[in-house]
């Protein structure tokens, strides 16, 4: 199925832009999108959520949401503290199957990390992307502690015989210091994954129509984009 899973080293690394970059980058090479947001949390019902920022910038795609909670917290404890149905990984899978009957990619974005949970029995969206069989892309921080996190995740999904798609780096600064210099080269070494792209800090905050054209530039010709990992690095490491 045509269907990517996008998950975090944790909260606040630029999972939902990342995924609308995604988005705009395939709208861009003509194919239609949806993006399912497995879980949202901290958002009341009249706010926008991640699945509507992803079509703000990227565009005419595809948005659905399994479950809302108020709670700025993990979806299982978010959702027992509202009192409602937790969302479980098979749901995700099902819905995922849906959407990519009807398009030509669907992008499924967690909540935080891989292992954060959605329910009461530990389901992960590692275990949503184990029943759709689809490769998960990794999204990490640029600088100091990244390493630690980002191995662990390629460790956890290796184990679970899951595909690693790669890394995206989710804000690339504009004044990188050493430690993010030096990860360029280290964060394909110790996850044994590519890295695919770097966006940059504060992509979020462009115009639409900006962000569309600068999407592609970003990520690698893997993920449909032009950018060049070796041209980044020889700009970029140390």
């Amino acid at each position: 199925m045509p269907v990517m899973v996008i998950t975090g080293t944790g909260t606040e690394v630029g999972k939902t832009v990342v995924t609308a970059a995604l988005a705009a980058t395939a709208l861009a090479a003509g194919r239609s999108v949806a993006v399912l947001k497995a879980a949202q949390t901290g958002v009341r019902p009249d706010e926008a959520g991640d699945a509507e920022e992803v079509a703000r910038l990227a565009g005419a795609v595809t948005t659905d949401e399994l479950a809302r909670y108020p709670d700025p917290l993990a979806p299982a404890t978010a959702a027992r503290r509202a009192g409602r149905a937790p969302v479980r990984p098979h749901e995700v899978a099902e819905r995922a199957a849906k959407l990519a009957a009807e398009h030509d990619l669907v992008l499924v974005e967690g909540a935080g990390g891989l292992l954060v949970r959605f329910d009461a029995a530990g389901g992960t969206l590692a275990d949503a992307a184990a029943l759709l069989a689809a490769p998960v892309l990794v999204v990490a921080s640029a600088g100091l502690g990244t390493l630690n996190v980002t191995e662990l995740t390629a460790r956890e999904l290796r184990g679970r015989g899951l595909d690693l798609a790669g890394v995206v780096i989710g804000s690339w600064p504009a004044g990188p210091d050493l430690a993010s210099r030096c990860n360029l080269l280290d964060l394909p070494d110790v996850t044994g994954a590519p890295l695919l792209g770097a966006v940059p800090a504060g992509a979020g905050a462009l115009d639409p129509a900006g962000f569309r054209a600068s999407a592609p530039h970003w990520l690698a010709p893997r993920l449909a984009g032009t950018w060049d990992a070796e041209t980044f690095r020889a700009r970029e490491a140390p």
